[in-house]
């Protein structure tokens, strides 16, 4: 680590703490032997429990969000092909397809041909969607007024897979859909969002089709910030008219 001037005054376990106190990583942390230390050993297994239960945890609309912010947002929720959390972790597949209902419901209530779609879908953790989704939404409606552009109804998916996004092109034709949906959770966090962004998505695109901005939580990429790189690289797609490994993220002259 490079010091700065005014640092040159801190003892060494000040040069530790602030180094800590910029990455969630276990870094510098001891050991006793060859062997962490026990409290590390706990807080590992406490993560690892933690990582657990957010990948097995069941997305409750009406227990997880306020009713304002439903009713704020009007959000409902559709379910892919998977009836079960179990169906879905064992058979992917079946998460990146609508069910039969939810795809008639889609139709029926959400406007086709808009600029901007916001999917929110439970992913590998609900947890990171309860604790990131009602902070980032408005400032994505904020940012998306200053623009003047189009935006659909905002829904839900359970049992989702990024693989999604295809399936939402083909019936929404949105010109960019983002999808926030929870990441896999890790021993850092199991409060970690990512949003996949895709330029006209339609069946047959892949991963390399589509763009990310991952680690949206409290200790990395803020609300505030993900919705302006998010708005900021759908209006790039928006020009290129095409999304993927041709788009390449402009990020502002901000930190965090």
């Amino acid at each position: 680590m490079t010091m700065k001037p005014d640092d040159r005054s801190l003892s060494w376990p000040d040069v530790i703490s602030k180094i800590r106190a910029r990455t969630p990583a276990r870094l510098l942390v001891g050991r006793s032997g060859s062997a962490y230390r026990t409290s590390t050993q706990l807080e590992l297994r406490e993560a690892h429990a933690n990582a657990r239960d957010a990948v097995h945890a069941e997305l409750d609309l009406e227990r997880q969000f306020e009713p304002a912010f439903l009713e704020r947002w009007k959000l409902f929720e559709v379910r892919t092909q998977a009836n079960s959390k179990d169906e879905y972790l064992l058979q992917p597949t079946l998460g990146r397809n609508f069910s039969e209902p939810s795809r008639f419901d889609l139709q029926k209530r959400c406007p086709r041909h808009s600029d901007f779609q916001i999917v929110i879908g439970d992913g590998l953790s609900a947890t990171a969607v309860a604790a990131q989704v009602p902070a980032l939404l408005p400032i994505l409606y904020q940012e998306v007024g200053a623009r003047d552009w189009s935006v659909g109804q905002p829904f839900v998916v359970r049992y989702c897979r990024v693989g999604i996004l295809n399936e939402i092109g083909e019936l929404l034709s949105p010109a960019v859909a983002v999808l926030l949906i929870g990441e896999r959770p890790g021993l850092a966090t199991a409060e970690s969002l990512s949003a996949y962004m895709a330029f006209r998505p339609r069946q047959g695109h892949t991963d390399a089709n589509r763009n990310l901005i991952s680690n949206i939580h409290v200790r990395g990429v803020s609300p505030a910030v993900a919705a302006t790189r998010i708005i900021n690289l759908a209006a790039q797609m928006m020009t290129a008219r095409v999304s993927g490994l041709q788009v390449r993220e402009e990020l502002p002259a901000f930190g965090g």
